[in-house]
């Protein structure tokens, strides 16, 4: 008996002597801190948490493409008490506020009049990235959030039609009106969302690389997995063609596709801008199905905005920021021969409309083959009088 207890012992000393020795050569350089060896004068950096990958793209998002890149003319039209004032090429949605005169409760709950006011804010960024935890809207920085086996992929649709793409996504709050105080009226955030956020990643949502988890998770998609439901997508994409939008066919995405299932899988067949805006649908989607997202439009939401389980498409708008920005109103597209070509855009697009329209051109290999999207929302709120 003494002699085990004397062997135990002696393995508990042999593992904490292993846990707490480090050889001098692979201890770690405190975050931030730099060190030189004497053959490199390069100094090695060690990081806390976060690495740059190269094939990890910047975004520049937060630099001056924040003002020379955003499609500000895609904030109109503006709908003040009901009625379309400053005028836009954007649709106002057909479910939007149409009251004139609204009434919320102030802080010690004494209804307020106000009159209705709506426009298209962008309130989200998206991020589809085939690497695992890689943020181009951070600077190109890599995130700490998995390793090289769990990275996407485009696909070669032009091989087989069976073939899958993959990425994963990373939703962020993007109030740019309230980050520049251009518009910080009360009732008008309705996510309550104030400044840049990082709020949703899918690496550590297992449904979103399992199909069949995602079915478990959102079972409706039976109803939609069919010839004749599948078909009825084509109207679908009509209607996205001419900037309609339509909530009846939930289950479609216009000319990209199905929304279901609500996973980072699909076919590979299309360009990347298709495969990406598909896929960062299919998010937001799977984001109000799962109650964490709100419904921002509407006379039922002017005071306060609401959970919405069922993913309203004519709510939300996109335009890309990366690779090739959408919202400055040319796009310039890079090519052998040095300068590239410069096309004309149209800035923000609905839901389902097709590539063709906005930007099958808009990728490249290796740099060019992640995305990120300013995802404009239409606000109805109620400003006090």
């Amino acid at each position: 008996m003494m002699r085990g207890k004397a062997i135990c012992l002696a393995l508990g000393i042999v593992l904490l002597g292993l846990a707490v020795w480090q050889p001098a050569a692979a201890q770690s350089t405190p975050a931030g801190q730099c060190t030189s060896s004497g053959s490199s004068s390069t100094p090695q950096c060690a990081s806390s948490g976060t690495s740059k990958d190269p094939t990890c793209p910047d975004g520049e998002l937060l630099s001056a493409k924040l003002i020379t890149d955003i499609c500000w003319s895609c904030i109109f039209p503006i709908q003040v008490g009901g009625v379309k004032l400053f005028g836009g090429d954007n649709p106002v949605p057909i479910e939007a506020a149409d009251d004139a005169i609204c009434a919320c409760n102030n802080a010690n709950d004494v209804p307020t009049l106000g009159i209705t006011l709506g426009m298209w804010q962008p309130a989200q960024v998206m991020e589809i990235v085939r690497g695992p935890g890689c943020a181009p809207a951070l600077g190109g920085i890599t995130l700490p959030l998995g390793n090289a086996y769990f990275r996407g992929t485009t696909g070669h649709g032009v091989h087989s039609g069976q073939e899958k793409a993959f990425y994963h996504y990373h939703k962020y709050a993007f109030p740019l009106l309230a980050i520049l105080e251009l518009f910080t009226a009360p009732h008008c955030f309705g996510d309550g969302f104030m400044d840049f956020d990082l709020v949703y990643v899918s690496e550590v949502d297992p449904t979103w690389n399992n199909d069949e988890l995602a079915f478990f998770a959102d079972p409706e998609a039976a109803l939609t997995a069919n010839p004749i439901a599948a078909a009825a997508c084509i109207g679908d994409a009509a209607m996205a063609a001419a900037d309609q939008v339509s909530n009846v066919m939930y289950w479609c995405a216009g000319s990209w596709g199905l929304l279901y299932p609500f996973s980072g899988q699909m076919d590979a067949n299309g360009s990347m801008p298709r495969k990406t805006s598909l896929l960062a649908t299919r998010a937001i989607a799977a984001l109000h199905r799962r109650g964490l997202a709100w419904q921002t439009m509407g006379n039922g939401a002017v005071c306060k905005a609401y959970i919405q389980p069922m993913f309203p498409k004519d709510m939300y708008r996109m335009s890309m920021f990366y690779p090739s920005n959408e919202g400055s109103g040319t796009a310039s597209i890079p090519s052998g021969g040095g300068s590239g070509q410069t096309l004309s855009t149209i800035g923000s697009h609905p839901i389902g409309q097709s590539t063709v329209m906005w930007g099958s051109w808009r990728s490249w290999p290796i740099t060019g083959e992640d995305a990120l999207y300013i995802i404009f929302r239409w606000n109805d709120c109620c400003a006090s009088l």
